[in-house]
């Protein structure tokens, strides 16, 4: 399924700062370039992963919006975005990108799922365009080509994070997460963080079609761990947080997990009190210009910022930075423009590392408390950027 939507005016994007942080005559060259710089976002419309799919493509509507001020164009360039759903699947994402490719279109971007963004980072170097992945998290993406650039953290940074809040490094860390690519992207990060702290690592891997959850949480309890590390996405989370609560897995070590979507909140129900929350982004966890704008904006156009929108703001103004210095179609010039490139983004100072691009950001550590019925988020630290930073990765 595909839309397309020349982005124009859509509202609220500020008029003070927008254009000369991610684009616009501010940003780009002396002259308009006219024209138009085709962008194809390949992300998760269906599948399991479609609500994180949602919240991307609502932040990165934002995201040009601010970073043009309003008006989808960069120096007379208009950036025209197409979407096309990946469904979750590496096969249909390929087959999308292959497609685009074919009708020129230099900049591609998107996808929430890991081991698709491996995937199209490698048809990125193949067919020499600029591919900039979404909320995906595996480290794998860092520094994989020079094509290849991220708008989103990384497992290496959630673990940082998770490792920022540990007074004791020592001890056994038991990594509960699914037997997919995040999941062991997360317990490679586990093991390259704390592992190399003096922690002894092991996992529990669970089938990512599986629906019952009472035997793997058994075998993390029968590890005797010192620390739970849960690294989980998408739709089975309530139940599993469910069976760690009837099996006791509380009881028998301190539990860290990744602060997911608003959605998740009410499915720790009591646990939730009981885990310690490292936090890549909620939105009343920064504070600072460009967040508010990223809240207005998706709040007006009727949607709700998450945990994933500030993924697709990122890449807003990353792809309005490349167009104003490529024009949608100069990759090594907007390879260029990106590659050191320090900004302002809605979670404060982030930077394009030149040598590897990994995306360095601030992190935060969280607590769920009650609030009527509610569960909401509140901030107990920001971790800084180079705190969590991940090692520069060699690249190709």
């Amino acid at each position: 399924m595909s839309a397309t939507a020349a982005l124009a005016v859509a509202g609220c994007a500020p008029s003070t700062s927008g254009g000369g942080e991610g684009g616009g005559s501010a940003d780009g060259g002396e002259e308009s370039q006219g024209g138009t710089a085709k962008v194809g976002i390949i992300y998760s419309e269906t599948g399991p992963l479609a609500a994180y799919g949602e919240q991307y493509k609502q932040g990165l509507e934002a995201g040009i919006d601010y970073a043009t001020d309003g008006t989808g164009e960069v120096d007379g360039t208009t950036i025209e975005v197409e979407y096309r759903d990946d469904a979750g699947n590496p096969d249909t994402a390929v087959a999308a990108a292959k497609d685009l490719i074919g009708q020129d279109y230099s900049i591609l971007g998107g996808t929430v799922v890991s081991g698709i963004a491996t995937a199209m980072a490698e048809q990125a170097a193949q067919n020499e365009v600029l591919y900039i992945s979404g909320p995906a998290a595996t480290d794998a993406v860092t520094g994989v080509n020079e094509f290849t650039f991220r708008s989103g953290r990384q497992s290496f940074q959630d673990v940082a994070t998770a490792g920022a809040m540990l007074e004791d490094k020592s001890g056994k860390v038991v990594v509960l997460a699914q037997d997919n690519a995040f999941g062991q992207g997360n317990l490679a990060a586990v093991e390259a963080v704390l592992g190399s702290e003096g922690a002894e690592v092991a996992s529990v891997l669970v089938p990512e079609d599986a629906t019952e959850f009472t035997g793997f949480a058994r075998q993390v309890v029968d590890e005797d761990p010192d620390l739970i590390f849960v690294a989980w996405a998408g739709a089975t989370a309530g139940n599993m947080w469910q069976s760690l609560s009837q099996q006791n897995v509380f009881d028998a070590a301190p539990v860290v997990t990744g602060l997911a979507d608003s959605a998740t909140f009410a499915a720790y129900g009591d646990a939730g009190e009981q885990i310690s929350f490292l936090s890549h982004y909620f939105p009343t966890a920064p504070d600072n210009e460009v967040n508010q704008a990223l809240v207005d904006s998706v709040t007006e156009e009727g949607g709700t910022p998450d945990l994933f929108t500030v993924d697709g703001f990122v890449a807003g103004q990353m792809i309005a930075h490349a167009v104003a210095e490529g024009g949608g179609d100069d990759v090594p010039a907007m390879i260029d423009a990106l590659e050191g490139w320090e900004f302002e983004g809605p979670k404060g100072t982030t930077t394009i590392r030149e040598g590897d691009h990994a995306l360095v950001q601030d992190m935060f550590t969280a607590q769920l408390v009650q609030d009527g019925d509610a569960w909401v988020p509140e901030v107990i630290d920001t971790v800084p950027a180079d705190e969590v930073a991940p090692p520069e990765a060699a690249g190709e």
